[in-house]
Parts: C-alpha cells; sequence; structure tokens
C-alpha cells in the first residue's frame, strides 16, 4: 500500500511540473506574438507612409517636384508638432506654416454654488503643417513622421516630371538672348528714324521681358525640384476639460438697504421741489405782467 501511495504522489509531481512548463511556454508565446504585432504594426504604418515615388536615378536628367499629403490622428498634437518641427530642422528642411488650434464643439456652465459655476468644453485639438524638405530627404522624413501615427487617413503623393518644362525654358531664353543681340544691333546701325526706333525698343522689352519670366518660372521650378512640399493635416481624440470659475455678481447685491433708498428717495423729492421753486421764480415777469393785466381789467371793468 505504502508503495503504492508513492508511486501516486510521484505521478502528481511529475504532472504539475509537466502542466507549469507547457504553462510557462503558452505565456511566453503569447507575450512574444503581442510584442511582433506591436513591432509589426509600427513595421505597417511606416510602410504605409513611405514612398519611393518618382526617385531619380543617379546622373538622370529628369527632373521630379515631389509633394506628400498626409492627415493622420495622433496620441497628442502638441507633443506630435515639437517632434515634427525637430524632425525638419535635423534633415534641412523648414516649416512654411503653422496652425495649431483647438475646436470646440461643445461648451456647457452649470451653477454649482451660489459663487461658482463648472464649466465643461468638449474640443478637438488640430494642427495643419506646411513643411519644405530636401527632395533626397523626403523618404526620410515621412519614416520619421510615422512615429507618430495612432491612426491613418490618407496619404497622397505627387511626383511632377517637370523636365521638358525646364528645357522649354531655358531654349526661351537663349532664343531671346539672340532676339535681343539683333534687335540692339539694328537700334545701333538702322535705326534713324524715332519711330523706327521708338518700336524697335518696345520690342526689345517684350523680349526681354519674355526672358526674365522664363528664367524666373526656372529658378521657381527648380527651387520645387530642390525641396518637396510636404502637407500634414494631425489631429487627435476629442478631450473633455472641466474648470471651476467664479460667478459674477449680480446686480441686486449691490443695491443698498431699504433705509438708504427712502433717504435718497426724499433727498431727491426735495430737489425736484427745489427746481420747481427755482422754475416759478425764473418766470416772475412773465406773473408780474399777469397780475398787472389783471388788475387793470378789473378797474375798467368797474368804470364801465
Amino acid at each position: 500500500m505504502k508503495k503504492m501511495h508513492y508511486t501516486g504522489l510521484a505521478l502528481l509531481v511529475i504532472a504539475t511540473i509537466v502542466y507549469s512548463c507547457k504553462n510557462r511556454e503558452y505565456e511566453e508565446n503569447v507575450a512574444g506574438e503581442s510584442v511582433a504585432e506591436a513591432s509589426a504594426a509600427t513595421a505597417d504604418s511606416t510602410q504605409v507612409v513611405s514612398s519611393l515615388a518618382a526617385v531619380e536615378p543617379e546622373k538622370s536628367n529628369r527632373k521630379f517636384i515631389r509633394t506628400a499629403d498626409i492627415k493622420f490622428k495622433v496620441k497628442n498634437v502638441p507633443k506630435s508638432t515639437y517632434i515634427i518641427e525637430d524632425a525638419m530642422n535635423k534633415f534641412g528642411g523648414f516649416v512654411t506654416y503653422t496652425n495649431l488650434q483647438s475646436n470646440v464643439s461643445e461648451r456647457d456652465e452649470v451653477k454649482v454654488s451660489p459663487d461658482s459655476s463648472l464649466v465643461t468644453t468638449k474640443y478637438t485639438m488640430v494642427n495643419d503643417i506646411t513643411i519644405r524638405v530636401p527632395n533626397t530627404k523626403l523618404d526620410t522624413v515621412i519614416k520619421t513622421i510615422a512615429s507618430q501615427i495612432d491612426f491613418l487617413d490618407y496619404r497622397v503623393i505627387k511626383a511632377d516630371d517637370v523636365s521638358l518644362k525646364m528645357l522649354s525654358n531655358e531654349l526661351a531664353q537663349r532664343r531671346s538672348n539672340s532676339s535681343e543681340q539683333r534687335i540692339e544691333k539694328a537700334i545701333d546701325t538702322k535705326g534713324k528714324k524715332l519711330d523706327n526706333v521708338l518700336n524697335a525698343e518696345d520690342r526689345l522689352d517684350a523680349k526681354k521681358e519674355q526672358h526674365d519670366n522664363s528664367k524666373i518660372e526656372n529658378l521657381s521650378l527648380q527651387d520645387q525640384v530642390n525641396f518637396s512640399t510636404l502637407t500634414l493635416a494631425i489631429y487627435q481624440n476629442e478631450a473633455v476639460k472641466q474648470e471651476l470659475i467664479a460667478n459674477e455678481k449680480s446686480v441686486n447685491a449691490y443695491r443698498p438697504n431699504i433705509g438708504l433708498q427712502i433717504w435718497d428717495s426724499i433727498k431727491t423729492g426735495w430737489f425736484m421741489l427745489e427746481a420747481i421753486i427755482a422754475f416759478v421764480f425764473q418766470l416772475w415777469g412773465i406773473l408780474l405782467l399777469g397780475f398787472g393785466a389783471y388788475f387793470l381789467a378789473k378797474r375798467y371793468a368797474k368804470k364801465g
């Protein structure tokens, strides 16, 4: 009996050890899967927003203007804004526009005591940011921003090939230069009449203006090629803020007591009586004429 008892006890201990090992292995697998899922989610965010669209090959004559529009939710808009701005400075970019604001959706004020009220405000904090970054750093910047994304609404990346447009502007500048030189030579050698000179000068000014416009347009295109434009619209979940504020005192709180009101009424009545007496004395001339006319009328009435 004792032998069977020891055998059963040994089997129970072995079963307990096996169960514990399996349970620990299961927990480790679950934890590993959670970490892997979290890492995969971060990697997915980076993969979703990043892009290699229209990256110029080395020694290529193509010129691309690259732009990106991204809208996404973050956990904290001000904090993410500072991180994004720091990343811009790090990669040689700069912020051209930022509009950080709170959009209030609801505001409720409840009086909780005679001298205080509870104000509840529901709001959503947003920020619209426009950034210029070196063309070669656009994807790096976007991948850096991906770490702030809690939920991606959309991501639009465009690449416009302006190679032919820039070439057209350069050829236009060369033609303008050649035409300007011919017109200037014609003015110096053949422009004898005033009308001819003026017409030639007008044509020369028009050619110079065309040349300048082509040059400025090419400079603008080259700037857009060198620095990509990144437009971000970030927001966070609706937040609620509650604060206790002091109530403004009612006008009734400043009213004087009844005794003071009676005394003020007496003084006001007296002032009115004084004004009436003074007004009557101002009419003494009219009263005198009235009394004189009365006595004269009475006197003539007796004679008659």
